[in-house]
């Protein structure tokens, strides 16, 4: 056995206690990732504590570990008194009180009991805390003794004596920290007399302000409120000075993440808060007193703490934390904008940028006005759905103006491939030439080899090659492209000779060829210019030719092209071989142009090609701001088209489009990524760039650490060079009499906000991510400084009166008209009365009169209804659902509809929201009952017409309709209706047939980055650099990339519908999901809850249920409206399995739930065992329960279990609370007010004294009240009701229709049915089940195969057999009966998809089979699947081969 000596003397500096170093190690726990290792060491003698603590630190620093821990175990005759302080020490670190009750304190260890005297009390706590038995529990674990532990001794002190608080002390708080629990609350305001202190007064504190030099720190001396504790003397240390060393310590920090837990018995509440000083963070640890919590619970997320106390390792959070003896919640200084005059941020990002912008558009524009800014820009990568947050928190400001806008990827579609006025043949003279060069930039950089190649008639006449020396050295990067190194330019012409060279080869007026002609005629150019000649050469580019001719070609690059035309192979980047290649090409375009469009002259090449694929031309940057409402509406139809149309990558903008939908809209020059800056950096002539900056509204430049990458990766050498190339734009503007406005290129708010976008940045590949530019938010003077380059006059001008000149050609748009825009159909408020009252008239017309309950409601809601411009609503669905229903799918309803009697009677809902009551169907005799004694009219006892001696039916579940449309019947509804999956395509495309093309579209969603996804983010971004951070710092690292957006998509049922008198560009630009090309959906751009209650979205939702009613009916010949919803055998299923001839032991299950929908989960079955319901009531009381939040456990549980009241009672839905209150005689107004406020968890901020005086006053009881105070959410009672009528139908067909039952259900929810188990038989089936669920990495596919073949366990022990795959008898995905058994489908073969099964289907229609090969060959299947078939005994002897064999 290795001894510790043996593994980690390596790491150990100096000596170590002999007994540590020779104690054998019995185990070695490591966690590689986490860098953690545990050692279990099994000592013969005891090792000092302070020896052990000493050793962990040093291995912890030197192996840089984030925890290295020795846990000792020794023989139990090692046990003495110093034993005693080990343990002591453990339970310090664990948070019991130790911390000066067992100070001066006795042992003695006798027959098995280990007697404490105590000098100072605190027995009570001890006991409370349960530090007693966590004595036992140490003794045991280190020292292998099972010993009692007792008290004796001074076991309390009365608590008014002094020394009492400065003894007992409380769990984990030192003495100071109880002493200051002790003081007044504070009310977390500061005092008049604070805020009237100031820096003179430190001598004589006064409460209200920090007693430290705050001077070098972002705090606010005057604003202070001691929170816990003293007031802090000491000045804060950064976070990240803070180890486990550290000890006392101050520090300072915004809280970004509070938890708290209480205890147990209710006594302590333990606070959790990390807090952030941006250099690091850590978190807080308290453990208070219950009665003394307030103030520390009152603190929030973003308040500005500062903290004295003491910082340790914590064991059970493998990390620093800190245990403060005082807070301070002090605030914190805010940058602020004092110009008198602000500038205008025209170029900002939010985080709809896709994994590029950070910050919320409505927190940046929070920002910009509290600075004071008039007005703001929010120019998102090609999308603006950023725009609806920026409006709803804009628009209320009156002093503010949001600029809509985007940066688009433009495309320049109108560049032809010849540029110049020659005039040539095609069998004329052409030079084709390319030049390698040092780098990119025609101004900065040089030319090192001119490769050209004279083509006249097609034919090859002449060549020139040569190198260039550029007099500088060329950066290894070109070198590994070209090959070209210093050595062999050494000796060649310089610039000038080499241009000798080229005017002698090249005649003065010919035409040139090149590739990307732009790039190698912009180099000509300037070595021409730098030899004071001119450069004016017609000239012709191969790269446009290409992408109009060959636009099959996933890109146009040379070697691409090449390869294409099979021209032959070359040594690309090389100018000599890349010129004569490219003539070739030349050669071969020329011919194709000439058979494709008749022409034989360049001058008709731009007109003959125009038209080519814009997805291939290379983009740039350019924003786009709106000036007003049409500008509006062009931006969304280029937004559109740019997505739906020309998406590569990016969403594309082609100059062509622009230009046509260009009015009430700017167009900037955007970034380094602009065209325009790129024509400068690539140092194109003045007037070639006048005439690109002419196309422009407004010019742009950015600060020059915005481009501060150009000098890293070598396309400019200074500062200077970037200065330059703003101040070309700044003369460009000049001249032209554009502006020229100073933009941030704005990605986050604040500087140290950089590090979530290298963090999102290094996610996605990019290596320069840490080197972020300074993309900031800046204030005006921060950006006067970035121009201090510049004259003054001209810094202001570009930053704060050109940009304050753009804001003033905007108007103030709004991203989509304010109101309610729903469709209209004629006559629906008409249609709509005429149905419900028709059907009212149907059930409920005795001798003449609708019983008054019923003509009540219904004129209540109808009123309410139509006057509010509801009608269309109802009209719409009722439409949809009777569509369905006549093709054969019934429909069911969700949500709140179901609380609208108006619903039911329009045919829209199945549940009967009237108070509980029978109904005649012979004579509609009805009899009510409104007094709440019956929960629903399902419960009622069967009883015939007292008129017409008919069974009564028994209906109604007592649902007010304020639930569905508010108090005042003004909400705007959700009609949510689950339709059949099979049928929902079928329901989308009606609703297209009802309102028309182009006025119907699936609603868009926004998928933003998720916690843990972007925890995940965090964790390989320190792993890349071997980095490790606090917790507190990882946890807030994810915080701040949560939410970027990361993809689009679609509702899974939403249907958008625009008003046929509007354009869906009036709302929304329009997008695939995912911006996926190949897809033909389209969805609103908008993300749908931003467009909520502009416009209506219908929730067609693809359900089983419905689908399962389908097969239901068509297996059975029956209705499913005609299942009897009070079958006493349907409800005994729900607490026993007997009437389905089974026992809990065969089928492992105590209920007969198994697949019935929310109430054959695990959850649900215990629930059902647990109250044991009884009728419909009952289980609707479940439902609600079990889709509530903290409604079932640690409420209604309890009180069920405890009896102090039964399912019946307990709070189970929303509505339930309006009306128990009601039938207690509150008034309907305030039991509505109470039910809001307790569905939706607020019941602690907004339930009052007066509403719990009145609640007492009327009888409520006080576990009723309690239990209000718990709830965090609630289900609707009409959901609820929904979902359980649904469940008592399909009940229904399993007690009385088992093998239909089995059938319908595998066949709409068998995709994970076990084929190969099943046919084994029952015990084969439980024992794979169980195999799979006891499995410890269970994958969700093998829990739902586990319940799946739960299911069949219960089918197999009632009876049901199941007949194996077979070639001609299978359905492809149905479950057929045949000869009373069950035939498996082709689908429940292992392997074998429906798109697989449905060809195998197809295939065996077609006749008998004559081999295995003639399977693969007709059906298409792989031959893995048809091996499966063999082995499943599916093809009988059918033969591998369709050969004959002749013997």
């Amino acid at each position: 056995m290795n001894r510790f000596e043996d593994v980690f003397r390596p790491f150990l500096q100096g000596n170590a206690a002999q007994q540590l170093m020779r104690a054998p190690i019995h185990h070695i726990d490591a966690k590689r990732e986490k860098r953690q290792i545990t050692v279990e060491l099994h000592p013969e003698q005891r090792i000092p504590l302070e020896e052990i603590t000493r050793v962990e630190k040093q291995i912890m620093q030197t192996a840089n570990l984030a925890l290295f821990e020795i846990m000792t175990r020794y023989r139990p005759e090692l046990f003495c008194c110093e034993s005693m302080e080990d343990i002591l020490h453990e339970l310090r670190k664990r948070g019991y009180p130790a911390n000066g009750i067992f100070e001066g304190s006795g042992q003695k260890l006798e027959n098995g009991t280990l007697t404490i005297s105590l000098r100072h009390g605190g027995y009570n706590l001890i006991q409370q805390s349960g530090c007693d038995k966590a004595i036992q529990h140490l003794i045991g674990q280190q020292y292998g003794m099972a010993v009692d532990v007792r008290f004796d001794g001074v076991l309390s002190l009365d608590e008014n004596q002094p020394e009492y608080h400065k003894i007992i002390g409380t769990p984990s708080l030192s003495p100071e920290q109880q002493a200051a629990l002790e003081r007044p609350k504070s009310t977390h305001r500061p005092t008049a007399a604070a805020k009237e202190g100031s820096r003179s007064s430190r001598e004589e504190p006064k409460v209200g302000q920090l007693l430290f030099d705050c001077s070098d720190l972002p705090l606010c001396e005057q604003e202070a409120v001691v929170v816990l504790g003293k007031p802090i003397k000491e000045k804060p240390v950064p976070l990240s000075q803070v180890d486990g060393e550290t000890g006392q310590t101050t520090v300072w920090g915004d809280i970004v993440r509070k938890e708290s837990v209480t205890s147990k018995d209710g006594r302590w509440e333990i606070f959790s808060i990390d807090i952030t000083d941006y250099t690091s963070s850590n978190t807080l640890k308290l453990i208070l007193p219950s009665d003394k919590k307030e103030d520390v619970e009152q603190l929030n997320e973003g308040d500005t703490l500062v903290v004295r106390g003491d910082a340790a390792f914590d064991k059970y959070e493998h990390d620093v934390t800190i245990r403060p003896v005082a807070i301070t919640l002090t605030k914190k200084k805010r940058k602020t904008d004092d110009a008198p005059v602000k500038r205008v941020e025209l170029h900002l990002h939010s985080n709809m940028s896709t994994m590029d912008g950070m910050n919320g558009s409505a927190d940046l524009a929070k920002l910009a006005h509290a600075w004071g800014h008039r007005a703001m820009a929010i120019t998102d990568h090609g999308i603006v759905q950023g725009f609806p947050d920026a409006m709803y928190a804009s628009e209320k400001w009156d002093d503010f103006r949001m600029i809509y806008g985007l940066e688009a990827y433009f495309v320049n579609d109108m560049v032809g491939a010849v540029k110049g006025g020659a005039r040539q043949e095609f069998d004329g003279e052409f030079v084709v030439f390319d030049l390698e060069t040092t780098g990119l930039s025609a101004g900065s950089d040089r030319i090192t080899e001119i490769g050209a190649v004279k083509v006249k008639n097609g034919e090859v006449v002449d060549v020139l090659n040569t190198f260039v020396n550029p007099e500088r050295h060329i950066p290894e990067k070109i070198t590994a492209l070209t090959g070209i190194t210093d050595a062999m330019v050494k000796d060649a012409p310089d610039e000038a000779q080499a241009l000798k060279l080229w005017e002698e080869f090249c005649p003065k007026d010919a035409v040139l060829v090149a590739h990307n002609a732009d790039f190698d005629c912009s180099f000509m150019s300037a070595a021409f210019a730098r030899q004071g000649k001119n450069f004016k050469n017609t000239y012709i580019d191969t790269v446009t030719i290409s992408r109009a001719l060959y636009k099959e070609l996933k890109n146009h690059k040379l070697d691409t092209v090449a390869n294409y035309l099979k021209v032959g192979d070359f040594n690309h980047h090389r100018a000599c071989d890349d010129a004569a290649v490219l003539a070739k090409i030349f050669v071969r375009m020329l011919s194709d142009i000439q058979q494709r469009c008749g022409i034989n002259t360049i001058q008709k090449i731009n007109t003959s090609l125009a038209g080519g694929d814009p997805r291939q031309l290379k983009s740039h940057h350019m924003i786009l701001l709106v000036k007003n409402q049409t500008g509006l509406k062009n931006l969304y139809q280029l937004v559109s088209m740019s997505h739906l149309k020309y998406f590569k990558k990016h969403p594309l903008i082609p100059k062509s489009e622009l230009i046509r939908h260009r009015e009430g809209l700017l167009v900037g020059s955007a970034c380094e990524a602009g065209e325009l800056f790129r024509a400068v950096v690539a140092g194109k002539s003045f007037n070639d760039l006048l005439k690109i900056a002419s196309f422009y509204d407004y010019l742009e430049v950015q600060p020059i650490g915005n481009n501060e990458f150009m000098m890293h990766n070598g396309t400019v050498r200074s500062v200077a060079q970037l200065q330059d190339f703003n101040k070309t734009i700044i003369r460009l503007g000049e001249r032209l009499e554009i502006p020229v406005v100073a933009t941030g290129d704005v990605h986050f708010m604040e500087k140290e906000d950089a590090i979530f976008r290298a963090i999102l940045m290094a996610g996605q590949g990019f290596k320069d991510a840490d080197n972020q530019p300074p993309l900031y938010f800046h204030t005006t003077q921060e950006m006067l400084d970035e121009f201090d380059y510049l004259p003054p006059e001209k810094a202001y001008e570009i930053v704060v009166t050109n940009t304050n000149l753009i804001a003033d050609m905007i108007e103030q748009v709004r991203p989509f008209p304010n109101g309610t825009y729903t469709p209209t159909i004629d006559g629906a408020e008409e249609d709509l009365r005429q149905r419900t009252w028709k059907r009212a008239k149907d059930w409920y017309e005795f001798e003449g009169k609708i019983p008054q309950v019923v003509s009540d409601r219904l004129t209540k809601e109808l009123e309410s209804i139509i006057s509010h411009g509801f009608a269309v609503l109802y009209v719409i669905a009722q439409k949809l659902v009777s569509k369905s229903e006549q093709d054969g799918y019934l429909v069911g309803s969700r949500g709140s509809v179901g609380s609208s009697f108006v619903a039911i009677m329009a045919g829209i809902s199945e549940v009967n929201p009237l108070p509980p009551h029978y109904r005649c169907p012979n004579c509609n005799h009805t009899i009510f009952f409104t007094d709440g004694s019956v929960g629903s009219g399902f419960d009622l006892p069967p009883k015939n017409c007292e008129h017409c001696g008919t069974p009564y039916l028994r209906d109604g579940h007592d649902i007010p309709f304020e639930t569905f449309l508010g108090f005042h019947g003004d909400k705007s509804p959700d009609i949510d209706l689950n339709f059949s999956g099979e049928y929902q395509s079928k329901a989308h495309k009606y609703t297209e047939e009802l309102f028309g093309e182009g006025h119907v579209f699936k609603a868009g969603t926004t998928g933003a980055l998720a916690d843990k996804t972007a925890y995940g983010y965090v964790k390989n971004y320190l792993n890349e650099r071997g980095m490790t951070l606090h917790k507190a710092e990882e946890n807030r690292l994810s915080k701040g990339c949560t939410g970027v957006k990361r993809s689009t998509g679609q509702h899974p049922g939403g249907m958008v519908v625009v008003p046929n008198d509007y354009d869906v560009f009036d709302f929304t630009p329009i997008q695939h999901p995912a911006d996926d090309v190949n897809s033909d959906i389209i969805t609103t751009h908008f993300d749908f809850n931003s467009l909520h209650d502009t416009i209506l979205k219908l929730d067609i939702l693809g359900h089983d249920v419905p689908t399962l009613y389908k097969y239901m009916e068509d297996l059975t010949d029956t209705k499913v409206t005609d299942a009897d919803m009070s079958d006493e055998q349907v409800y005994s299923l729900f607490t026993s399995p007997q009437v389905l001839g089974v026992t809990p032991e065969q089928i492992d299950c105590e209920t007969g739930t198994l697949a019935i929908p929310e109430m054959g989960t695990p959850f649900v079955r215990q629930m059902l065992l647990d109250c044991k319901p009884k009728n419909f009531s009952d289980l609707l009381q479940i439902s609600g329960l079990s889709h509530g939040t903290d409604v079932w456990l640690g409420n209604a549980q309890d009180l069920i279990k405890s009896g102090t009241c039964d399912i019946s009672q307990v709070i189970g839905t929303r509505d339930s609370i309006m009306l128990y209150l009601i039938y207690h005689g509150l008034d309907p107004s305030m039991s509505f007010k109470i039910m809001e406020i307790v569905r939706k968890g607020k019941a602690h901020k907004l339930l009052t004294e007066e509403h719990v005086r009145q609640m007492k006053e009327h009888d409520v009881p006080q576990w009723y009240i309690d239990s209000c105070f718990k709830i965090k959410y609630m289900f609707p009672k009409a959901h609820a009701a929904a979902y359980v009528i649904a469940a008592i139908r399909l009940c229904w067909y399993k007690v009385h229709y088992p093998l239909q039952f089995y059938a319908a259900h595998f066949t709409v929810r068998g995709e994970d049915f076990d084929a190969a188990t099943v046919m084994q038989g029952r015990e084969m089936v439980k024992l794979r089940m169980n195999e799979l669920r006891n499995r410890q990495d269970a994958t969700d596919k093998d829990k739902k195969t586990a319940d799946c073949l739960h299911i069949a366990l219960e089918a197999l022990w009632r009876g049901v057999e199941f007949l194996p795959i077979d070639l001609y008898r299978s359905h492809a995905t149905r479950y057929l009966i045949e000869d009373g058994k069950i035939r498996l489908p082709f689908c429940s073969l292992k392997g074998c998809g429906d798109t697989a099964a449905n060809s195998l289907y197809q295939a065996a229609q077609q006749g008998e089979f004559i081999s295995m090969d003639e399977v693969v060959s007709r059906s298409g299947v792989s031959r893995t699947i048809v091996e499966n078939l063999k082995e499943a005994g599916a093809l009988g002897d059918l033969p591998e081969s369709s050969q004959m064999s002749l013997f």
